[in-house]
């Protein structure tokens, strides 16, 4: 098992026309590159390989080969991405996690019942104009705003999970039932609330239905895309979404504490199961999964345009 430095490469964008003399070649490495060695295929137990930082947290979990002799693995340095909330639009700019910050790291290999582990030092770009202070202040910034996206996303999901129960129980009565129509109220309510964080049309700028939602991962993804110094503005929006946010939750928690004991009263007396909230416990377990790993689409995309 083996590393060697990997550079956290800035990025590049820009558009260019070729003339008759181009020439074209691959860029170096943009992710940390580990190897390892297998003398035979590993067949029995686990196989997996993990990055961990100093205080020893996995902060990366690297799909690993099983075949025998010289495997070659790649890691992103970058932690897992948030999760964002359903809606009718795409969020491309959070589709990859925050990098980590430059320091020693140590990959681990887990093979069965034995554990191989190597460090691995990630290195600020010589070219970057930025300090290490500012470099810090980039990361927390874009943690904090993945941190409000993960939350908007068991927010949204908790409003989607009632309204998908009401709407249920509103299909088992008959159409012009009273508490039929009640169910359908309250599910019309909740999807009020919701519309106040996500898009539900398509086409985003152009609909003018961009929602806490859209405006939140536009700023992340401004961020996490930069590694330098955030601007002012991007942590003032940061924290005016924070707040607008809390108002929302605030919002629901208000109608659920006022409706849902009413509502669920109606549903005893129809012989229909009660509506009960989704907790963080149950939408964390739900949504559990490892940190790190390949880069994705989007990173890829943005590589394309990196030059030295």
């Amino acid at each position: 098992l083996q590393s060697t430095p990997a550079v956290q490469r800035i990025f590049g964008q820009g558009g260019w026309v070729p003339g008759d003399a181009q020439f074209v070649g691959n860029n170096p490495p943009g992710d940390a590159v580990i190897t390892y060695y297998q003398k035979k295929r590993h067949i029995f137990g686990d196989l997996k390989i993990d990055v961990l930082d100093s205080a020893g947290n996995v902060v990366g979990s690297i799909p690993s080969s099983k075949r025998r002799g010289l495997n070659r693995v790649t890691w992103s340095m970058r932690t897992k991405p948030p999760k964002v909330p359903p809606a009718a639009s795409a969020a491309f700019g959070a589709s990859v996690g925050p990098r980590v910050l430059p320091g020693t790291y140590a990959v681990r290999m887990t093979k069965d019942k034995n554990v191989y582990t190597t460090p691995l030092q990630v290195i600020t770009d010589p070219r970057a104009k930025y300090s290490a202070e500012d470099r810090k202040a980039n990361f927390d910034l874009a943690n904090k705003l993945k941190s409000d996206i993960t939350d908007m996303a068991y927010s949204v999901e908790q409003m989607n999970a009632i309204r998908g129960a009401l709407d249920e129980r509103a299909s088992k009565l008959p159409a012009n039932d009273a508490t039929a129509k009640k169910l359908r109220a309250a599910s019309d309510a909740v999807d009020t609330i919701r519309k106040k964080v996500v898009a539900t049309k398509e086409g985003g700028m152009i609909t003018g239905e961009e929602r806490l939602r859209e405006n939140i991962t536009d700023v992340y993804g401004g961020v996490v895309f930069y590694e330098g110094r955030p601007s002012q503005t991007q942590v003032d929006r940061t924290n005016a979404i924070h707040r607008e946010m809390a108002d929302v939750d605030n919002d629901f928690k208000a109608w659920t504490t006022k409706e849902l004991p009413a509502i669920n009263s109606a549903l005893a007396k129809k012989n229909l199961p009660p509506i009960k909230l989704m907790t963080r416990d149950e939408w964390d377990k739900s949504n559990a999964s490892e940190a790190g790993g390949s880069p994705t689409a989007t990173e890829e995309r943005f590589k394309m345009f990196e030059r030295d």
